[in-house]
């Protein structure tokens, strides 16, 4: 019987052989495995998810390099998924799937990825937010800037829009805006998946891995395996576009200590004062603190609790004055504590606190920005969907973190950079209006794509008042039990019945600065069901004392 069964299998894949749904003729070779000579840049793989998740591998020339689990489409896909074989150039490849094997034939090798035509124009593309151009986003990973580029590495699934098969994806820019993907950084391997971490220059090459007067671009990452997670370092010497993994990771194994498989996204800088690398991992139940002089040996320090998943820890002037300056750790809800570090232990003063809500979650800040600069910026995972689209999640918009003194005390905020300007077009402005005279000066915009609006309201009662689109309240503020879209929030001048916001609307997302970054969130841009509205203020005798408005210009320059 499993004789027959593997001799009909064949049979019907060899039917579908002879052309793909792409139009591209397939020469390979198929049995119960597909074998093909690599000659092109992408591998176009079909996706259904009418079928389960099943395993399929790569071996090239005889050597085994990837294994993953993916949905392949053996009728008409629901979309198509591509991996990066340019390395592979001329050798043969050779493709196992555990599942339905008729789908085996429609994959096809190309220079361009199926798709490509449209990429960027998808009905539900952010136009101003980075999307990986297919696949699953998760936690922003290895922020780093080195040589004119900031680095984005992230959390990623090349082959479906769903969870799974962990890799580093990878972006670059030279302005915070405008983004390059470039091919996956990290794959799993026998150790496990790969997990978030962080990325640092080790400018002197206390880790040895530089090369002829060139500083590694060292990534230090967990592994994650069913029983397990460890932290492990690889590196590069070409600005990030190829890594070496350590031969002798795991660097930390910490599940004796702490009992538990909750050991993760370790965040590492380099601490000047002592002259050693600091890393931040989370464990168990918060924030362990580790030192290394090489990247490679760590000692364990201390821990702080209270604290889930991807810590940061890092230092800010407050109000801009270099010379009184507080440490910040945080974790990947949008908490906070203020502190002291000595380059071991970190000790709390205040807090906890929370900056940011909603979407936001997993959020990491720029390592080696230059002095310069000086900038603390922060990229969040933005965890919105984008329906009927081969993507799912995205990165929200760079941020810059500021500590400042307020009538509570001192408090972390959180603004979009200056760089998002750059988009900015068609600016136009009001003043003194009521509700239905600034609800009718957005109507002309009511049907836009992305755009961004700077206003100050005025309440006369202590009620909800703010804005709303398309039936959803994308900005609600209630003074009477001091409530920001839900959430409590107390601006600066109690008595005050002002307040404002900086909304930034993008096709799918709305994100929301109120006084000037003391408190942010995201949300999903969602219309009410039949709703046409388009722009609408409410609230009883709402003034709007000042209102800028402008169009966003798409971050990926379509023609």
């Amino acid at each position: 019987m499993a004789d027959l069964r593997i001799y009909t299998v064949t049979i019907v894949i060899l039917l579908f052989c002879s052309c793909n749904p792409s139009g591209k003729v397939n020469n390979y070779s198929l049995n119960d495995e597909l074998s093909l000579v690599v000659s092109k840049r992408y591998l176009n793989l079909p996706v259904s998810h009418k079928e389960d998740q099943s395993a399929m591998s790569f071996v090239v020339d005889g050597k085994h390099e990837l294994d993953f689990v993916i949905r392949l489409a053996p009728a008409d896909p629901d979309y198509w998924v591509f991996y990066d074989i340019s390395k592979y150039k001329g050798k043969e490849l050779e493709i196992s799937y555990s599942g339905n094997k008729a789908g085996l034939a429609k994959i096809y090798q190309d220079d361009l990825i199926n798709g490509h035509d449209s990429l960027y124009r998808e009905s539900n593309r952010p136009q101003i937010h980075f999307t990986s151009r297919r696949g699953w986003n998760n936690d922003p990973n290895g922020l780093v800037f080195y040589e004119g580029e900031y680095h984005l590495f992230y959390q990623h699934n090349p082959f479906e829009r769903e969870w799974q098969n962990m890799s580093w994806g990878h972006a670059v820019s030279r302005d915070l805006i405008h983004w390059e993907e470039l091919p996956l950084a990290l794959v799993p391997d026998s150790l496990g998946t790969m997990f978030s971490g962080s990325a640092v220059i080790d400018y002197e090459n206390t880790s040895g891995f530089g090369k002829n007067g060139i500083p590694p671009l060292v990534v230090i990452y967990t592994v994650d395996s069913p029983d397990n997670e460890r932290q492990c370092i690889a590196w590069s010497l070409d600005r990030g576009r190829t890594f070496t993994k350590y031969s002798g990771n795991p660097v930390i194994d910490s599940k004796e200590k702490w009992l538990t498989k909750d050991l993760r996204d370790p965040h590492v800088f380099w601490y000047k004062p002592g002259g050693f690398w600091v890393m931040v991992l989370y464990e168990k139940d918060g924030n362990s603190i580790y030192t290394s002089l090489n990247l490679k040996e760590w000692e364990y320090q201390s821990h702080t609790t209270g604290f889930f998943e991807c810590p940061q820890l890092f230092e800010l002037a407050v109000d801009g004055n270099q010379n009184n300056k507080k440490w910040i750790m945080y974790g990947a809800s949008g908490t906070y504590m203020i502190g002291r570090f000595n380059g071991k232990q970190f000790t709390p003063e205040s807090g906890k606190y929370y900056y940011g809500n909603g979407a936001l979650y997993a959020a990491q800040t720029y390592n080696n920005i230059p002095d310069s600069d000086g900038r603390r910026i922060q990229i969040g995972w933005g965890r919105i969907t984008h329906q009927g689209m081969p993507f799912k999640h995205m990165m929200l918009l760079p941020t810059e973190l500021t500590l400042r003194t307020t009538k509570e005390g001192i408090r972390m905020f959180s603004a979009p950079i200056k760089e998002i300007d750059m988009l900015q077009e068609d600016k136009m402005e009001w003043n003194d209006l009521d509700a239905a005279e600034a609800s009718e000066a957005l109507k002309e915009f009511n049907k836009l794509i992305s755009c961004r609006i700077k206003m100050k309201i005025r309440l006369s009662h202590p009620v909800d008042a703010g804005l709303s689109l398309d039936g959803q309240q994308i900005f609600r503020y209630d003074m009477n039990y001091n409530q920001v879209n839900g959430l409590f929030y107390s601006p600066e001048d109690r008595t005050s019945m002002e307040i404002s916001a900086d909304i930034i609307i993008d096709k799918t997302s709305v994100e929301v600065f109120v006084d000037d970054g003391a408190f942010s969130y995201a949300i999903e841009r969602k219309a009410v069901p039949g709703n046409t509205d388009g722009f609408r203020f409410f609230g009883r005798d709402l003034k709007v004392k000042e209102m800028k408005f402008c169009l966003m210009r798409s971050i990926w320059e379509i023609n």
